[in-house]
């Protein structure tokens, strides 16, 4: 990338050993200033890439697989009630939606991979500030995707959950 200045000095042009491709133009070669100036730029476009939503979910398993029984949880005797655990190592949310219905969510960060605690009224991410509600919708903080959720059937009959 080179720059353009105008030379106001005579005898100047074509075929002139100073390079300058027509009269009163001289080609200037990148000084520090520019370089540095192309280089933060450079810097702060690639920190706004790495800020982007993420389109996919990579940070958080793509399966689990267990059985689990509601009684276990007594946060999961009411609609609207979210049991904080761990599933074969994954750090989970089971939240009761319905009499007979519950989600399962992944509390592993979609965007940086740390660990979602639960809030009032939902989840958030103590690295970046990301919120979700209590389905695992992003609704506040820095952009992300939503929670991964895992397939969850319920049982009543055994009042278990089997997940994955």
């Amino acid at each position: 990338m080179s720059e353009r200045i105008e030379n106001k000095g005579e005898g100047c042009g074509a075929g002139c050993s100073c390079g300058a491709e027509a009269p009163g133009l001289l080609v200037s070669p990148m000084d520090r200033r520019k370089f540095l100036s192309l280089g933060a730029y450079a810097a702060a476009a690639a920190a706004l890439a790495a800020c982007a939503p993420v389109a996919t979910n990579v940070t958080s398993p793509g399966s689990v697989s267990a059985t689990v029984k509601v009684s276990d949880y007594s946060t999961l005797a009411t609609v609207g009630g979210v049991a904080v655990t761990t599933v074969n190592g994954t750090p989970v949310a089971i939240v009761r939606t319905g009499a007979t219905s519950f989600i399962t969510l992944s509390r592993v960060c979609p965007h940086q991979g740390s660990t979602i605690g639960q809030i009032s009224g939902g989840f958030r991410c103590p690295n970046h500030g990301a919120t979700f509600n209590t389905t695992g919708g992003w609704v506040g903080g820095q952009r992300t995707s939503n929670m991964q959720s895992y397939a969850t059937t319920y049982n009543a009959a055994a009042g278990t959950l089997t997940i994955g």
